[in-house]
Order: structure tokens, then sequence, then C-alpha cells
């Protein structure tokens, strides 16, 4: 690595960036753990906790796999901060939680940022992981406001609002999409159904089966399902029936721009014109064509009548609201606790009990199915309480493994295509908004200054590493975009300065030692100490810059910023 003659025989760009480089290398995601076991908390009291243990260790016997060893105490403080609040714990966080000396300091770290004192911070990062999930990544459909979708997830998560009420909420919203200030109407849940609703629904019928029963059944609307059986051509026309009535209405800004969004129920005559029949139509592949009522996938049938609901003047009641019948049959289906518990396995261990997590099917059966059944009976038990959900997820056996793959569980390869075990904690890529977050927490950034920069930083983090449909699915896989995106992006620009006041300023002004300098530095990125090795590497550099105590600190930054220990949840 030469690191020595830094000073004199590398002054460019392309050398720094080698030098950095190499530091990165020497920042390994193997090494990164170096701090004592958690503390055994008595989790066997909560019943819904030992119920996973049991049943994930039963399965474990099963396959004839050893788990991994217990996360690191530090390893699991930060990745529980991660994936509960959306960032990485702060150094006063970290030390809070290390001093703490109870018996049960899992629980009472878990209970604190699912409790008061990080609502805001709780509210805004699962409003984020929605918004994904319900209108996805692409900020160009003009259909969709995302901060009127944001209003809404970040006001409904604050409240804690039940999973149920919550979903009954975004499928019968109606109202205005956006939140303007003359805007009487604003209901941003809306936003879920504003954007879907072209073409007689498609989309509304596809991603409401998906999301909230975990059935895909989008390609039915031309043939019965492929592979799932249960899953017919009339069942996407029946389904697509319940939004018939329902109309997005464009209202425009005095121009020809769209301003936003009304959502509104109306009576719908049906396509044969006879309101109480209300019929729609579909084609077959042999051209056939055949009609289709509101009903639910499960054969549930209710009235055929597109007229809202009235009364005449003898006082009898007529009409139907379709999209309240479609809240209440979807909610009281089995799969819908079912759909939730798999999503948010998922989202903390990494793979669901189905992969993908919303195709349920005689085709794609659950790798724990007594896991999820007991999970999803319990959830519906403790009235859809999320946070609950979360709590028993986090304070689980499995969550609580290390990253680390020992000779026992090699077999446990999901990512090569065999079922997940969860006998260790899978590695994942932070999303966007954790890593953003992440970066301003690391370097103490006014975070109310950089929210209005955050919408532009996250549009550049979809092109570089997300998809061409704008989803959820965001992958580092070394592209060049990439790599200039994270090394030399402007948040990493800014995190590295070396202004007076700025981070690095900080640290050298608060530390005495050199030592002390860069054991800050990994406690603030990395939410530990370094390792007696890294910290030699970390002194040569110093002795290369030959007094320049700041710039090779800033070497050393930029290199933890940009280390996969850095940006990886593990």
């Amino acid at each position: 690595m030469m690191i020595r003659e830094y000073p004199r025989k590398h002054g460019g760009f392309i050398s720094r960036v080698v030098v950095r480089l190499s530091l990165v290398s020497m920042v390994l995601f193997a090494s990164a753990y170096h701090t004592v076991p958690l503390y055994a908390d008595n989790l066997s009291a909560v019943p819904q906790v030992a119920f996973i243990d049991s049943q994930i260790e039963a399965a474990w016997a099963d396959a004839n796999i050893k788990p991994a060893e217990q996360a690191a105490d530090l390893e699991w403080c930060r990745r529980v901060y991660l994936d509960l609040i959306g960032r990485i714990p702060t150094v006063d966080e970290v030390l809070q939680y290390k001093n703490d000396s109870s018996h049960n300091r899992q629980s009472v770290l878990v209970d604190r940022l699912l409790g008061e004192e990080y609502t805001r911070e709780y509210a805004k990062h699962w409003a984020n992981v929605w918004t994904t999930i319900l209108i996805g990544r692409d900020a160009d459909n003009q259909m969709i406001d995302r901060d009127g979708m944001r209003k809404y997830l970040q006001a409904a998560w604050d409240k804690n609002i039940p999973y149920d009420q919550f979903v009954e909420e975004l499928l019968t919203a109606t109202g205005d999409n956006a939140a303007r200030e003359d805007a009487t109407l604003f209901n941003g849940a809306t936003n879920f159904l504003s954007g879907k609703l072209a073409d007689g629904g498609l989309q509304a019928t596809a991603k409401t089966a998906q999301i909230f029963l975990g059935l895909q059944v989008q390609c039915t609307q031309c043939h019965n399902h492929p592979f799932n059986s249960g899953v017919k051509q009339n069942q996407f026309w029946e389904l697509n029936a319940f939004f018939r009535q329902t109309r997005a209405l464009r209202r425009f800004d005095g121009g020809r721009r769209v301003a936003w969004i009304e959502l509104v129920d109306e009576d719908f005559p049906g396509q044969g014109g006879d309101p109480d029949e209300a019929e729609i139509f579909y084609e077959l592949r042999n051209g056939l064509v055949k009609v289709a009522y509101p009903v639910f996938v499960d054969g549930t049938e209710i009235s055929r009548s597109g007229l809202l609901p009235g009364l005449l003047e003898d006082g009898t009641k007529y009409g139907v609201n379709r999209r309240r019948e479609l809240a209440s049959l979807i909610r009281s289906h089995p799969l819908f606790p079912k759909a939730v518990v798999n999503r948010i396995w998922s989202y903390f261990l990494g793979y669901g009990f189905t992969i993908p997590i919303d195709d349920f099917g005689a085709h794609n059966p659950p790798t724990h199915p007594a896991l999820l059944e007991g999970l999803a009976q319990r959830f519906a038990e403790y009235s859809y309480d999320l946070k609950s959900l979360m709590r028993w997820v986090v304070l689980s056996k499995p969550y609580g493994l290390t990253s680390r793959m020992k000779a026992g569980s090699t077999a446990d390869a999901p990512d090569s295509g065999e079922q997940p075990h969860f006998s260790r904690f899978y590695v994942r890529q932070m999303q966007p908004e954790q890593l953003y977050d992440s970066l301003l927490v690391a370097t103490k950034a006014d975070r109310s200054e950089a929210a209005g920069r955050q919408d532009r930083w996250l549009s550049q983090f979809v092109i570089a590493f997300g998809t061409d449909e704008g989803d959820s699915s965001t992958t580092f896989n070394g592209t060049i975009p990439q790599i200039l995106m994270l090394f030399n992006g402007d948040l990493i620009q800014a995190a590295t300065s070396l202004d007076q006041d700025g981070f690095l300023d900080q640290v050298v002004v608060a530390n005495r030692t050199n030592r002390d300098k860069i054991n800050a530095l990994y406690l603030a990125a990395l939410a530990r100490w370094p390792s007696s090795s890294e910290l030699r590497y970390a002194n040569h550099l110093l002795l290369a810059r030959k007094g320049q105590v700041k710039e090779a600190l800033q070497d050393v930054w930029w290199a933890l910023l940009n280390s996969n220990e850095f940006i990886l949840n593990h």
C-alpha cells in the first residue's frame, strides 16, 4: 500500500482515492465485532417471543443446522436502532446502552425506541417505509402527492393506529391528495389509490391484493394464474368491480398543470347501462366476453348495485359503497394478518416465510407455516398493534444472532435460492432513507436543515441503485454511478469537510490523544471501538501525514463512511 510514502509521492486525486480505498479494505466487515456478548434477557417470560424461538429452534433441529453465535452487544444495538427508527445510534446512545448494567437492557432499549421519546423518528421512518410499499419510488407520477402520502403515514404511525384501521382508511379514503394552504378536503390516504385508477383501476386491483392479502393477481386480468391454481381470471375482474365507483379527478392550478387529485365516490351505471346490475365485461383469451360483478376472492358476493347508499322516499335503503364493503372483507380474511406478519418479518430478518413475500398460495408454501399462522393469530389478538409485533420480532433469538456464518450454518443460504432458516442475521443494504439519516447522525449534522435536501439526494440514490420501475429494490452491485455517488457525492463531501467547527474539527478539539480521536470516529460511524489492527493502520497514516492530524483523520473518516460495515445492516 506504500502508505508511508503518501505525502511525498501521492498528491493527486487518483492516488488519494487509491489510499482511501486501501483504508476501506482495512475496515473489513468480518473484523467488525470486538465487543462482549449481549446480556441474557429473561425473554422467555414474553410468551410471543418464546413462541417464535421455539418454532425457529425446532426448524433448526429438523434441518440439522447449528445457529450462529449471539450478536455482540453493540452490534445488536446498532441493528435495532436502524430497523426501528431508521438510523444508527449517536455516540451518546451507544454509550448509554453500553453502560446499562440491567439484566433486561435489550427490552428496555426496544421499549424506549418504540415509546414516546422516539415517537417522531419512529413515525418518520415507518412513513418512509410504507410510502415505498404503497406508491413506490416513482416521483414523476402527477396523480400522486408524495408529501401528502408521507403526512398521512407519519400521523398514522405517530398515533400507532391499529393496522386493520390503517388499511381501511387507505381503501376507503376520499378527498384531496395534496396538503395545500387552502385545502379543506385534504386526506393524504387518498394517495394510495389516486395513481392507480387508470384503465378501470387495474393497478388498484393488483396492488390491493398484493399488499394486503399477499396475492399476486396482476397477470390474471388476461388469463388464469399460471402457477397458483387458486387465482382465476374471473376473480381478478370480480375484485376489480369493487373499484368502479371510485374516480380520481384532476384539479388544475389555473393553467394546464395538475395541482392535486380529488378522490371521489360516484354512482357507477355499469358497462351495460343498468345501475341495478352495474356489470363490467372482460374478454377471455379465446375472444369470448364474460360479465363480472363484485365478488370477493373467497367467493363472498355483495350487492350488484352500482349506486352509492341512499334512501327512497318511503325510507327504503338502496345502493352500496363497494370500497367500504371491500375493506370489511379484506379485514376479515385469514390472509390479512398473515400478509403483514410476513412483510414485517421480512423487513427485520431479511427474508419472509415466502419468497416473494406477497405471493401466497399452494405453489409457494411458507417455510415455517406454524410460526406464520401463530404470529398472525397473536397479532390479531393484540388488536393489530404493529409495535407489539415489532417488539416480539426484535427480541427474538433469530433477530439477535450475529451475521457471521459458521460451519454449521452454511446450508442456510437463501441468497443462493435455498429456503431461509434464520440461523444467522442476513446482511442487507441500508435503505436510502436510512443511509441518509445515518450519515447525518454520524457527522452530527443539523437534521432539520438537511431535511430539505433529502428528496434530491434520494432521487440520485434511486437513479444509481434502483430499478427501472422505481420500486423498493435498491441493490448495490458496484456500478460506476453507485461508486461515484457514494465516494464523491455532496453528502460525503460535506461529511468529510475540514471546515472549522465541522465534525472532524470537533473531533480534534474534543479528544486529547490521537487514539481518542480515532476511537471517536469508529464509535460515531460503526457504533464500536476499533480493533488493535485498525488502530495500527490508522497510526501508520498519522505518521505518514507528518503532523497533519486533521487530514489523516479525514482519510480514516472517508474510509469508514464508505465501508461495507457502515452502509450495510448487519
